[in-house]
This record gives C-alpha cells, sequence and structure tokens, in this order.
C-alpha cells in the first residue's frame, strides 16, 4: 500500500512499487488529464507537479513519490495560465497541453517574470506535434500580465 498525496487529497494506492506514478495517475486514480505520450520523458505530456518541480510521472516510481506532493492539471483551478491558454487559442489538438500547462505553472511559481531563455529552459523537453509554439509563448506573456495585475 502506498499513501499519495495528489491534489491535496490523501489517496491510499495498492500497487507494485515499481509502477510508474503515471499510471497510478490514470489508471489507479482516474486523473487522465496526464498524458501518455512516449513514456520515456522526452514529450512532456505527462507533466505535473512535484514538491513544486515541473516532473515526468513516467519516469518515477510510485514508491519514490511517496510523502510528496503530487499535483496533475485536475488539481488546477482557475489559474492565470489556464485562462491565458484559452485567451490565446493555444490548443489545437490538445494532447500536449495539460503538460505545457503544468511546466509552465511551475516556471512561474520559480520565475513570475521569466525571459525568452527561461521559457525555453522550461518548456525545451514538452513537444507540440501540432506546433502551436507562437501561441504558447503569448499565452504565457498574458499569464505573467495577468499574474502581475492580480499581485
Amino acid at each position: 500500500m502506498h499513501r499519495l498525496r495528489v491534489n491535496g487529497e490523501i489517496r491510499d494506492v495498492e500497487a507494485d512499487p515499481e509502477t510508474p506514478l503515471l499510471w497510478i495517475l490514470r489508471d489507479h486514480l482516474g486523473l487522465t488529464g496526464t498524458k501518455y505520450g512516449c513514456g520515456v520523458g522526452a514529450c512532456g505530456a505527462c507533466t505535473s507537479i512535484v514538491d513544486g518541480q515541473s516532473f515526468r510521472p513516467c519516469q518515477h516510481s510510485v514508491a519514490s513519490t511517496a510523502e510528496q506532493d503530487v499535483l496533475t492539471i485536475e488539481g488546477v483551478e482557475d489559474h492565470p495560465v489556464q485562462q491565458a491558454w484559452l485567451d490565446e487559442d493555444v490548443t489545437q489538438c490538445g494532447y500536449c497541453q495539460p503538460g505545457m500547462i503544468m511546466a509552465t505553472i511551475a516556471l512561474l511559481a520559480k520565475h513570475p517574470d521569466p525571459t525568452d531563455e527561461d521559457v525555453d529552459e522550461a518548456l525545451r523537453d514538452n513537444v507540440c506535434r501540432c506546433g502551436t509554439y507562437p501561441r504558447i509563448r503569448k499565452a504565457i506573456k498574458r499569464a505573467v500580465e495577468r499574474m502581475r495585475a492580480e499581485a
């Protein structure tokens, strides 16, 4: 039995300790906003936030994340990044977007006014096959402006 803290709730999960956290989130907890893309941490579709850091659950076992705070896209409500994504009409197919949003939230928590280089670094391993990168960058700038105005 593994005790996890996911989206602010304590969840007990029975699974092999080596099961990737991605499968625990999706199959055991029904949090399917965390997408399976590649399974090797190269595409970013599964990006979540663990203890404030951008995190790839496909690359970490359930046992390795015990006692940590896991935040998935389902645990994010009314965040300025989400609204900016809508305002800039970022989503095309949408598959990568939960991971992109989570990586951006983690970035802005560390760097509330990121440079283009900060954005490039934070999202370098998040792949959008539809090529919405220009809209993503505009949405990040809009989210920064919105967060500044709310502060």
